[in-house]
């Protein structure tokens, strides 16, 4: 079975000049979980239904990277859509879900960087719409340069997020401990949106993933019946 950000990572791979290889491993990893077969993950993917969507707009080799969270959300929502970011091009497949009228778009980024009559903190849908969160998926200077050359996003809400947790994502930390991974972004959306289970579930995935992919990288057991994969055995 495949999603929206494996298909990006085939779609990225073919166009490779030359092959890629994660920084620091040469190991082969399963291709649908990208971690090493050993510490493999695709018996933990779990099942749970979402109202709302997610658009992942990714930089150039972020669907290639391993340690990319966003592939833990095309596993876990169904309605998930992925697309290359180019300053120069957009893909008209993007344009039109945004201008689907089924969807209530928001572009997810922090407020003060943004002109306050843009940024709303809740999430407020009507008409029967469905809540869309556009999420620019790469570092934070990455983001940053996405959100200011991308003008076919100016006319959307953005949704500041105002979190009081720190980040847990442990295996590309940012500088700033406010900074966050893609998933965990995408649960607090989710969270924001009602999708209660939905964020739940994402979340304990991202912690089954971290778990997965640092035993892998340092060579250590896992123990299918910690705390952590008990949060998550509920919904496979």
């Amino acid at each position: 079975m495949s999603h929206a950000v494996f298909r990006l990572r085939t779609q990225r791979l073919a166009r490779a000049v030359s092959p890629f290889v994660a920084r620091g491993s040469r190991a082969e990893r399963c291709p649908r979980c990208r971690v090493i077969p050993e510490y493999c993950l695709c018996a933990w993917r779990p099942k749970v239904a979402a109202r709302s969507a997610m658009c992942l707009l990714m930089h150039d080799v972020e669907p290639m990277k391993p340690s990319n969270t966003g592939w833990l959300i095309a596993d876990v929502i169904d309605d998930t859509s992925a697309f290359p970011w180019a300053r120069t091009a957009v893909e008209p497949e993007l344009l039109a879900l945004l201008a689907d009228p089924q969807w209530q778009p928001y572009i997810v980024f922090p407020g003060e960087f943004v002109a306050p009559q843009r940024v709303v903190n809740e999430v407020k849908v009507a008409d029967g719409k469905r809540p869309l969160f556009v999420l620019l998926d790469g570092t934070w200077s990455e983001a940053r340069k996405m959100f200011r050359k991308s003008p076919y996003l100016e006319h959307l809400p953005v949704l500041s997020l105002e979190p009081e947790q720190l980040s847990r994502y442990k295996l590309r930390r940012s500088k700033r401990d406010d900074h966050f991974c893609t998933a965990e972004v995408a649960a607090l959306c989710l969270e924001l949106a009602e999708d209660q289970q939905a964020s739940e579930v994402l979340d304990a995935y991202l912690d089954v993933f971290s778990t997965h992919y640092l035993a892998a990288k340092f060579q250590l057991a896992l123990d299918p019946t910690d705390s952590v994969h008990m949060r998550l055995a509920p919904y496979l």
